[in-house]
């Protein structure tokens, strides 16, 4: 039976919301956005460690709370961390929510009740793939959200798994909310509209889209190997959407050593692309993914995946990887490759290429299968374990 609280204020950890353009932003965002639009009776608090210009929230039940100290004000993350109590209770806030794998250290005993919800242990999978103090930072935040949190949302299956075996969290706690991606993902964009994006982007008429930061994980090197063994590869470029270092660099050395540079399009690299706003809070994706031929994200482990979502939804083709979690969001929707296959990879785009019946089949199949991802779905598992500790 589902209790209705008339009056309750919620509170959220929302320096991602406010400053995060990627995965942990949108999350942020999103979640917000759908829990305020399906339950208008709350009050939503977000704590805000420092002003934004580039992200808002503009609804008459979303409040933005930043520190009022000045040393405060001076160090955020120590706010944020340790100083936030105090606002927390001046705001009588009945539950905070920690949206990325940690709560503050100071709630215990608040009578405040604490929710956070865990992405990915992907730094405990990939150490090697941080920088060994933040390996034991985040491990720190994340074990101590794990035992002191009153609940525990996992965005897969897959990280509900890795929380058990990785830190032996208390299985009854944890709770699976798949979350939601933009719901501008999937409302068809006009043609016109596409066109001027197309002119903007100078994009081609036909390409494969990538779309995340250019790290190892994301295997973004390994798309660029099966991309270079493809005949139509003139025909069909990849245009990459993010960016990166270290692992940028050895894409793009491996591209030279091809002479695939111009069959590959970093839109982050051309100034005026990476200045626009519908660049920077992704408005302009909807249009970019519903032209593109496949969406490519064979990554090698994720917590989600939310543009295989995106392009889900955006009635796309997805080429994904068939490991993780990634098989819960794709369901039977995608074609499934082995990430450390670039043979597999290179079949799964030339079967979208040379069967274009097969890869619409599949993008209609791929809507019905985002439906069940979607933004009131995403609320109400969340707003049931919040009321499930009330």
């Amino acid at each position: 039976m589902l209790i209705i609280f008339v009056f309750m204020n919620f509170g959220f950890d929302a320096k991602r919301a406010y400053h995060n353009a990627t995965g942990l932003g949108h999350y942020s965002r999103n979640l917000i956005d759908a829990l305020s639009d399906v339950f208008p009776e709350y009050q939503y608090y977000l704590f805000n460690p420092k002003p934004s210009t580039q992200f808002g929230f503009f609804r008459n039940n979303i409040y933005e709370v930043k520190p009022r100290k000045y040393i405060y004000k001076l160090f955020p993350s120590l706010w944020r961390t340790f100083g936030i109590k105090n606002d927390i209770l001046k705001h009588k806030i009945h539950l905070y929510h920690g949206l990325s794998n940690e709560i503050p250290f100071t709630l215990l005993k608040s009578g405040v009740r604490t929710v956070v919800t865990i992405h990915d242990l992907i730094f405990e999978r990939y150490p090697s793939h941080y920088a060994f103090t933040d390996v034991l930072i985040y491990r720190k935040k994340c074990k101590y959200a794990c035992r002191h949190a009153d609940a525990i949302i996992a965005t897969s299956r897959q990280t509900r798994e890795d929380l058990v075996n990785f830190y032996n969290a208390d299985e009854k706690k944890i709770h699976v909310c798949y979350q939601h991606c933009h719901p501008s993902f999937g409302i068809e964009v006009s043609e016109e509209h596409k066109q001027h994006i197309r002119k903007e982007y100078g994009l081609p008429e036909s390409f494969f889209l990538y779309v995340g930061s250019i790290i190892e994980r994301k295997n973004l090197l390994n798309i660029c190997r099966a991309h270079a063994m493809l005949s139509e590869k003139k025909h069909y470029p990849l245009v990459v959407i993010g960016d990166g270092g270290s692992y940028k660099k050895k894409v793009k050395r491996f591209l030279h050593s091809q002479g695939d540079e111009a069959n590959v399009i970093f839109l982050s690299e051309n100034p005026e692309i990476a200045k626009r706003k519908g660049y920077k809070t992704a408005t302009d994706f909807p249009a970019i993914y519903q032209m593109a031929s496949a969406l490519l994200y064979p990554s090698f482990f994720e917590g989600f995946g939310i543009p295989v979502l995106e392009a889900l939804w955006s009635k796309t083709p997805v080429i994904t990887s068939r490991c993780s979690s990634l098989p819960e969001v794709g369901g039977n929707a995608a074609y499934y490759v082995h990430p450390d296959s670039p043979e597999e990879i290179k079949a799964a785009m030339e079967a979208v290429i040379h069967h274009p019946g097969e890869a619409r089949n599949k993008a209609n199949e791929g809507y019905l299968q985002a439906r069940q991802f979607s933004a009131e779905n995403h609320a109400r598992c969340v707003m049931n374990v919040y009321q499930s500790l009330m």
